[in-house]
Formats: C-alpha cells, sequence, structure tokens
C-alpha cells in the first residue's frame, strides 16, 4: 500500500510539472507524454535491459501491448478532457470511476467481496476525492458539444486506466515489477511516438523545460511505475486503484505550499476521508493475506 501510494503521491508532483510545461513554455500534452515515456523507457531498459528480458517477455508480449496502450492513452485522453472542459470534472471522472468498475469486476469474478466495510471505505475515498478536487475552477461556459467531447474523453480515459490497473498485478507477478514497468513504458513511448503524425515531437533545447522532462521520466514515469507495479503485484485492484487517489491531494497540498493557495476546510475533511479509506483498505488486504486472521 505503501508503494501505491509513493506512485500516486510522485504523479501528483509530476502534475504540477505538466501544468508548468505547457501554460509557461507551450509543450503540448503530447510532447511532455512522450518524452516522459521516452526518459522513463532509457532509465528501466539501462538498469533491467538483460537478454533475459525479452526471452521473459515474449509470451506476455500482446498482453504487454495492450496495457502498454492504455498507460499511454489514459493519460492522453485525461488531457485532453482538461483542454476542453478545465480540470475538476475530467479528473474526478479519471481517478473516481476506475475504482467502482474494478471493484465491481472484481466482485463479479469472485476476487473481491462486496460487503458493507468495503462500500464504505470506497465511499469514503470517492467522496474524499470529490472534496479536495472539485474547489478547482473549470473552463468556465462550453458549447454543449465541447462539454460531451470532454466528458466522453474523460470516461474514456477512466476505462483505460481501470483495464491497465487489472492486468497489471498479473504482469508484475509473472514478469517481476521491474521487467513489467520496463515492457509497459517501452510500449508506452511507441505509442506516443505515433502522436508525431499529427504534432511536433520536439525535445526542448532550454535549460528549464529540459530538467523538468528529466524529471517527469525519472521519477514519476520509471520511479512511480515501478511503485505502482511493485504494489500491483500484492494489492487487491479496489486498493490499488484507491491508494493513487493520492495523485490529486498531492498535486493539491503542493499547489497550497508552493503557490499559496488556500486550502478549505471542506478540502482538509476530504483528505481525512481519503486517507482514512487508504488505511482501510490496506488493514483489509493484508487480513486476506494472513488468511483471515
Amino acid at each position: 500500500m505503501a508503494a501505491a501510494c509513493g506512485a500516486g503521491f510522485l504523479w501528483g508532483t509530476g502534475a504540477l510539472v505538466v501544468n508548468l510545461l505547457i501554460a509557461r513554455f507551450g509543450l503540448s500534452p503530447e510532447n511532455v507524454s512522450f518524452w516522459r515515456f521516452v526518459v522513463g523507457a532509457a532509465l528501466l531498459l539501462a538498469v533491467f535491459g538483460r537478454p533475459g528480458l525479452w526471452r521473459a517477455m515474449r509470451p506476455h508480449l500482446g498482453l504487454l501491448a495492450a496495457a502498454g496502450a492504455c498507460m499511454a492513452l489514459y493519460v492522453s485522453f485525461w488531457f485532453l478532457g482538461i483542454a476542453r472542459i478545465g480540470a475538476a470534472v475530467p479528473t474526478l471522472i479519471a481517478l473516481c470511476l476506475p475504482p467502482v468498475l474494478v471493484t465491481l469486476l472484481a466482485a463479479a469474478r469472485g476476487r473481491e467481496r462486496l460487503d458493507a466495510p468495503l462500500v464504505l471505505a470506497l465511499a469514503a475515498a470517492l467522496g474524499g476525492t470529490a472534496m479536495v478536487v472539485a474547489r478547482h475552477e473549470g473552463a468556465g461556459e462550453v458549447s454543449t458539444a465541447t462539454l460531451a467531447a470532454g466528458v466522453g474523453f474523460s470516461v474514456a480515459s477512466a476505462l483505460l486506466y481501470a483495464g491497465f490497473t487489472l492486468v497489471t498485478g498479473r504482469l508484475s507477478t509473472t514478469l517481476g515489477p521491474g521487467q513489467a514497468t520496463t515492457g509497459l513504458t517501452v510500449v508506452a513511448a511507441a505509442v506516443m511516438g505515433l502522436s508525431a503524425l499529427y504534432t511536433p515531437l520536439a525535445w526542448p533545447n532550454e535549460l528549464p523545460p529540459e530538467a523538468w522532462l528529466l524529471y517527469l521520466g525519472l521519477v514519476t514515469a520509471a520511479i512511480a511505475l515501478l511503485c505502482f507495479n511493485w504494489g500491483a503485484q500484492r494489492l487487491s485492484p479496489t486498493a490499488l486503484t484507491v491508494a493513487t487517489l493520492v495523485e490529486p491531494l498531492t498535486a493539491v497540498l503542493l499547489a497550497a505550499l508552493l503557490l499559496g493557495q488556500d486550502l478549505s476546510a471542506t478540502q482538509w475533511l476530504g483528505a481525512v476521508l481519503m486517507i482514512a479509506s487508504i488505511g482501510a483498505l490496506g488493514r483489509r488486504d493484508a487480513r486476506r493475506a494472513a488468511g483471515g486472521a
């Protein structure tokens, strides 16, 4: 659980960096995502790129390709939703819908028991996330078509993230977190490279954006994804997706600390609910791992 929360924390720091690169330096979301995965893949290949890695991956290439594509596209669709209707609604949809989807699917497959404590913890996590995020302003007045497109991209992002979460545990268990993360990141970089067909993917020639792109690749791609897959190997899909809700909480707290944005009492209450639900789900998974003791 600590590893999965760590991944969410690192992704939350990356949210501020991405906003900086887009707003101040004019980089496109596709450009940022592409170089983030390329830098992360280069580091992971340097650490885990052994000849035996490719032999181990060969039987799972189809699943790796599908999961890596989901990983690249759910981020892209989330950005596309934000570009149309602002940050609040896409963030709520993209982060709050996946825990519900994976919990229902896990319950249908007999991997999760849909009892009252689980429903209460899930409701607290989602309600807390809504309290933390909903204060952010949207994009103002938008047309019906733009609103529909923004919500559509956000739902697509949530579906892809839920699918990615459901298969990463299997890949991490079979290949190991390091090897699985390496394969997924290489595929994600290749998928994002296809965006060069409609937008330039140029490396910036100024030091600040170069440094921030290196940070995104090394920290929010390589290290964060290693933490996520290490957690996915051990956690239930519900606990995994709820743990990564630390991401928006981190972004909001850093905005308060670094940018002077005030946090309301509702946001603090939401943070408490999120942390309490993560702790409850962690204890639930620990009891299950111990055989119900």
